[in-house]
């Protein structure tokens, strides 16, 4: 059910949007869930996969293979993990597009971008500064 007046639920809009998203908004569609141990190292539970990002096959035909992301192909939606090809009937070999919902960054490459993100995005530091749920609840007892 519909609960947001300026939010569409139809469905021909809904893939207009995402089909035609601009590169930067695919980045944010193209994100992947970290590893339960970056979870608990970043207090973050998914970012934006990036090429030389190591990964984690967690569904479909090649499930649990590892590898690094050679490239993240926005256009398609998809990533090509290094080693995960497919042998063509002329003997040559092509990368599998697979989609990052299906996979788990193990490892991240990191730069000075990512590192902020990954500050900007710590759960741990929520609630700095803000009141918590407790002092919320008893604002209405008042």
């Amino acid at each position: 059910m519909k609960y947001s007046p300026s939010v569409t639920s139809d469905r021909s809009k809904n893939r207009k949007a995402h089909f035609s998203a601009s590169s930067g908004q695919k980045r944010v569609l193209m994100s992947a869930g970290l590893s339960k141990e970056l979870q608990a190292k970043y207090n973050v539970r998914s970012m934006p996969i990036r090429k030389d990002d190591e990964v984690m096959i967690l569904r479909g035909g090649q499930k649990n293979r590892e590898g690094k992301v050679v490239q993240a192909y926005r256009k398609k939606f998809v990533i090509h993990v290094e080693r995960v090809m497919k042998e063509k009937p002329n003997g040559a070999s092509t990368p599998i597009g697979i989609h990052p919902s299906n996979v788990v960054i193990t490892k991240l490459k990191l730069d000075k971008d990512r590192k902020a993100i990954l500050e900007r995005k710590d759960r741990s530091k929520i609630g700095k500064g803000k009141l918590s749920d407790a002092e919320v609840n008893m604002a209405g007892v008042d």
